[in-house]
């Protein structure tokens, strides 16, 4: 039995054959809305997590502010991936993916580093009780925007929308961990949580990375943009179903 730990795959009925030009904007338009609610909260919840981060000396918080602003730009690069006639677009499916993915590769190695030397260092975080609310708020809100992109991305058959609401998913986990890892440091004095929890953001983003690059799980072979792009598009087979 596998022991790793594994983020959630949400599932949904997958769409019915005869999807309609008009479903699919009408579903496009559901996501972007998503993605902008997103990069709204993102923008906030980096702002507060980067601020609060330095004030307390607090690796966690910081690393969890860079995934703030990681996923802020996912979101835009969602948003960019259902726009205009980019819509009906594999190409432009297939760019969003690769971008998604990478997403997760450029926290790693900072977080990684800055946790390592915390741990090494001893250097303990000051108590941020305006990062124990932020994550508070994070691991409420991140799983409902998970669970509607991760949906509504089986539906379209879009790998960079699955891609984006994983890494939601894989938010409110850290958030969660996060927490935890501030409110041990402020109620029992356990600081070295704080770069383990720093450790734990690298080691899941980098895994993350690595399966929305592979496109594991997104069944985009199944995607309707095969029956309603135009026939030059290139197909969804080769880029993800290899």
């Amino acid at each position: 039995m596998s022991t790793a730990f594994e983020l959630p795959v949400i599932t949904a009925a997958p769409p019915a054959p005869a999807m309609t030009r008009a479903r699919y904007e009408e579903l496009a338009r559901k996501i972007k809305l998503l993605s902008w609610l997103s990069l709204v909260w993102m923008t906030i919840e980096g702002a507060v997590a980067l601020g609060a981060g330095t004030a307390a000396n607090s690796i966690a918080l910081i690393g969890f502010g860079l995934d703030s602003v990681i996923e802020g730009v996912a979101s835009v690069v969602i948003i960019w991936r259902f726009t205009g006639s980019r819509t009906f677009s594999e190409a432009a499916e297939q760019r969003s993916q690769t971008l998604v993915a990478w997403q997760f590769f450029l926290l790693a190695p900072y977080v990684a580093f800055e946790s390592l030397h915390g741990l090494l260092t001893g250097e303990r975080p000051d108590v941020s009780r305006l990062g124990i609310g932020l994550a508070i708020g994070s691991v409420v809100l991140m799983p409902l925007l998970a669970i509607a992109k991760q949906r509504l991305a089986e539906q379209v058959g879009s790998p960079a929308t699955r891609g984006e609401g994983r890494q939601n998913m894989l938010c409110a986990y850290l958030a969660g961990a996060l927490l935890v890892g501030l409110l041990g440091n402020a109620l029992l004095g356990a600081w070295w949580l704080d770069p383990t929890v720093g450790l734990l953001i690298a080691f899941v983003a980098v895994r993350e990375g690595r399966d929305a690059m592979r496109g594991e799980g997104c069944g985009c072979c199944a995607s309707p943009l095969e029956a309603l792009a135009p026939p030059e598009e290139d197909s969804c087979a080769e880029a993800c179903c290899r």
